[in-house]
């Protein structure tokens, strides 16, 4: 029986992050809805959801940490909830640099509409696939699918690159739109960085499924 009740706290410790990551991916696409329609109130969606992650973040830590303190869980067990504590990090800074964009956007709504030679939309969907994939590895606790996320990394970096040369080479033409560049400019960045950490939640799957720890590696091949 105690053997039956542990495993069903995990099966509940998966669901709650999986609840958290709905938060999360949500939040990054209302903050990037919020940028393309110019909308105040899916920026303040944002901080209000920001909130509601804040709140999932604590009340998984804690179940997590008395899972570790109570059970003494072994082997996988033991990896699995090491990287839901990692993985509940990782969402909780998605749900901060949604909050960055939903920021940079009100800042935005001041300014006169620029056309941006960068597409937000599709750095801000790549951006979500990358978090739906990780997602999939994470409930199906599939490594090769959580291999295919961090492949994916590579191609996020090249659109930021593209699109910070772009935007800096629009302020050297047209200075008078440097406000409007630069808001582009950070959240290309905060998609970037959105992407990183849905990198680091297929890293965590793989480290609880084959016992590997490959955030290194993974260093080590983009140099």
């Amino acid at each position: 029986m105690p053997r039956i009740h542990f495993q069903l706290q995990l099966a509940e410790l998966k669901d709650k992050i999986l609840a958290m990551a709905a938060l999360a991916q949500q939040a990054v696409e209302a903050s990037v809805d919020a940028y393309l329609q110019r909308d105040a109130g899916l920026c303040q969606y944002v901080r209000e959801n920001e909130t509601a992650i804040n709140s999932a973040q604590r009340a998984l830590d804690e179940m997590a940490y008395e899972l570790l303190a109570k059970e003494q869980p072994m082997a996988i067990d033991l990896r699995f909830i090491l990287a839901v504590i990692k993985m509940n990090g990782d969402l909780e800074r998605i749900g901060d640099q949604s909050m960055s964009i939903a920021i940079r956007t009100r800042d935005v709504l001041e300014l006169p509409e620029v056309d941006l030679p960068v597409d937000i939309g599709a750095m801000g969907e790549y951006a979500s696939r990358m978090i739906r994939t990780a997602l999939q590895a994470l409930l199906e606790g599939d490594a090769q699918v959580a291999d295919s996320v961090r492949l994916m990394d590579d191609e996020i970096d090249r659109m930021n690159r593209m699109a910070q040369k772009s935007l800096l080479e629009l302020i050297q033409r047209h200075p008078e739109n440097t406000p409007q560049a630069l808001n582009g400019i950070l959240i290309s960045r905060n998609l970037e960085r959105i992407a990183d950490h849905a990198t680091n939640i297929a890293t965590d799957v793989i480290f609880w499924i084959r016992g590997a720890d490959v955030r290194h590696a993974l260093s080590l091949a983009s140099d």
